[in-house]
């Protein structure tokens, strides 16, 4: 099931960017990226110890991030030596395309399997969502099941 799940996920994440016109980024950046589209307000430590990175490769990340005008860096109301991240409206917009041409072909794929198959994945939407908050749980733990990076 395991193999199952990672193929899927990779020929999803493959064909995803490209299909809505966005240029793919690299899995850290992506990883950071989709962090701050997660937690707006974030700070670079609070993503660097949620996804067990190291502050170097998160800023290395966010300068990526930030010359592709997907996040913006922007002082604490309460604290002006920390820098919140936020994502720019040029972040919203790609992730909702690629939301979008993600669906998409997953929703005709879909449409055209046969009734028992699409009854079975109605079925499992409850246990992959259970598996995905269990998986995002181990995530906010630095070192849970990963090594730095």
């Amino acid at each position: 099931m395991s193999a199952v799940i990672r193929d899927l996920a990779w020929t999803v994440h493959r064909r995803s960017p490209q299909v809505a016109g966005v240029e793919p980024l690299p899995t850290t950046e992506l990883a950071v990226l989709m962090h701050v589209l997660e937690s707006p307000g974030v700070s670079v430590g609070e993503v660097s110890r949620h996804l067990g990175l190291r502050q170097s490769n998160t800023s290395a990340a966010l300068r990526t991030l930030d010359e592709r005008g997907l996040v913006a860096r922007e002082p604490d109301a309460e604290d002006r030596r920390v820098t919140r991240l936020v994502p720019t409206e040029r972040a919203q917009v790609e992730h909702e395309a690629i939301a979008d041409a993600w669906a998409g072909p997953i929703a005709e794929a879909r449409a055209a399997l046969a009734p028992e198959h699409v009854a079975a994945l109605d079925a499992a939407v409850g246990a992959l969502q259970a598996l995905d908050r269990r998986l995002r749980a181990q995530q906010a733990v630095p070192g849970a099941d990963h090594p730095q990076r």
